[in-house]
């Protein structure tokens, strides 16, 4: 059910992150939310590694700056067990206007973990 992960980050800025993180570093952009304009969401790759940069302009405290993006088979099966399981769930499974279908949750430590089902291929 679970197949990919993956860490995201939050900041105020992702514009401002991407020059310490595509700039400097030397990751390549893979995706941006909208496609135009000031991206609100990134994902970057570097080796092997994937990393997404998220806009939350509360993202000034430590404990907002970091969530865990799981890609699952089917988003509400994924809510469903967690939720038998005891796991908090801050956000239903919803339709994204991206394509996908994601819902929130927080493991038993209180990190957000996004459950993400992938968009259906056309």
């Amino acid at each position: 059910m679970y197949r990919e992960s993956f860490p995201i980050i939050a900041v105020p800025d992702v514009a401002h992150a991407l020059r310490f993180y595509r700039d400097l570093v030397g990751a390549e952009v893979t995706y941006q939310f909208p496609d135009e304009g000031p991206p609100d969401f990134v994902s970057l790759t570097l080796g092997g590694t994937k990393l997404g940069i998220g806009r939350d302009p509360e993202a000034t405290e430590p404990s907002r700056r970091f969530a865990l993006w799981l890609y699952v088979d089917d988003c509400d099966a994924a809510v469903d067990q967690l939720r038998a399981a005891g796991v908090p769930v801050d956000v239903e499974p919803t339709d994204q206007p991206w394509g996908e279908r994601t819902a929130q949750v927080r493991d038993f430590d209180g990190n957000v973990v996004h459950l993400g089902q992938p968009a259906a291929a056309p």
